[in-house]
């Protein structure tokens, strides 16, 4: 083979493999990283802002329900995942739409949430989820929500591409709002009256009654999908446990659904440190959920910047780069996490010091090999307010 042929060759291997990891949801954040191309928002001499206040933001406001988001468009660095804070009032549904460029992955944090998900071969799905639990709905796949009972429901979306809502939200009035009656009717089989009075927009946030309690069924009768949409996160014991907080932790392999995102629940006693670490695979997108915390980011060249972060602002970490999270306040906090990768990684800075002998570190830092025989001997994860005074 010329070299010629073989370049060739190589470059069409490498988009057919890019293509095929792209589609399968396998490769987090901005699909640039896969070629080197420096982001130009990260290539300067400082790192950007990584903080946003997602609750002071206006959003899309309905009577007492809302819509806010966290995209590209607020927070630039955030090109791999994108996030929504929604508050729906009851008898107030978020109506029938799909997300063609994005799934989509819930933590509910307030009241009752009931849902419907339709994916290929009519497979069809309702669920009811409280505080604690997660739902998951596949890139394309048709969903609504809304609240169940007579308090509002408060939940926060997460979705595996920062650009989603300039793209991806197609809603099912907005769609039959523009088709012409005669194609309705052939396609359905009605007669053009029959779509009367329907809307002529997007709807967005539909009004009617407070849903039964009992979930109605479908009209084609229940043809549930192989796997469940339903996780429920914090009704199951931490992932772990440390002297200075817990994690609870949900990728594929417990909810097998879920192959694009991993969702974390990090609460942090005061004082506590998630230690300096990165995620070899996806990016983090972080919800303060209570608390304050101080968040750092470390990318390369002496880059480095802290944010301060309160209740419900959000914080974004692009992959690989090393980053902490402390809790800064006097009391517990609580930090919701996605990643955008169905298979949760980390490399922890204890971790990486524990795997390599005295010997290759004294000759690293210029420091005799005793000293770091001090050091942890596995890694610490999350760190307690006391440190060790050995």
């Amino acid at each position: 083979m010329s070299n010629p042929q073989r370049r060739d060759f190589l470059v069409g291997a490498f988009a057919v493999a890019a293509a095929t990891q792209c589609g399968a949801g396998a490769v987090a954040g901005d699909p640039t990283f896969m070629n080197n191309v420096p982001d130009p928002l990260l290539a300067g001499k400082e790192l950007p802002t990584f903080k946003f206040a997602l609750e002071k933001s206006e959003g899309k406001v309905s009577g007492k329900s809302f819509g806010k988001e966290a995209t590209v468009e607020q927070l630039p660095i955030s090109k791999g995942i994108a996030g929504v804070s929604m508050k729906l009032e009851p008898g107030v549904m978020r109506e029938l739409h799909w997300h063609a460029t994005a799934a989509e992955w819930a933590f509910v944090l307030n009241g009752q949430v009931r849902t419907t998900v339709i994916g290929p071969q009519g497979y069809a799905e309702t669920n009811d989820f409280g505080p604690g639990d997660v739902w998951y709905f596949p890139r394309g796949h048709g969903h609504m929500l809304e609240c169940l009972g007579d308090k509002p429901c408060y939940f926060i979306l997460i979705f595996d591409n920062g650009y989603f809502s300039e793209f991806g939200t197609f809603s099912i009035t907005d769609w039959i709002g523009h088709v012409p009656k005669a194609l309705l009717a052939k396609n359905f089989g009605l007669p053009e009256s029959a779509f009367d009075g329907f809307p002529k927009e997007e709807v967005y946030f539909a009004r009617g009654a407070v849903p039964p309690a009992e979930q109605s069924v479908p009209l084609q009768g229940r043809k549930l999908p192989p796997l469940t949409h339903k996780y429920e996160l914090l009704g199951q014991a931490p992932h772990a446990t440390f002297k200075g907080g817990r994690e609870w932790r949900v990728d594929s392999s417990r909810f097998p659904i879920s192959k694009t995102m991993t969702g974390v629940i990090l609460d942090l006693d005061p004082g506590a440190l998630r230690e300096l670490h990165w995620h070899p695979n996806a990016d983090e997108w972080e919800y303060v959920i209570e608390g304050t915390i101080s968040v750092t980011m470390f990318g390369s060249h002496g880059r480095y910047r802290t944010e301060t972060m309160g209740k419900g602002d959000v914080g974004y970490i692009p992959q690989g780069y090393g980053h902490s999270i402390e809790n800064i306040g006097d009391k517990p906090c609580r930090v919701l996490i996605g990643l955008n990768s169905g298979t949760y990684e980390t490399i922890d800075l204890s971790q990486w010091i524990a795997g390599n002998p005295a010997d290759v570190l004294a000759t690293n830092f210029g420091k005799p090999a005793a000293l770091f025989d001090k050091f942890p001997k596995k890694d610490v994860f999350i760190a307690p307010k006391e440190a060790s005074k050995e």
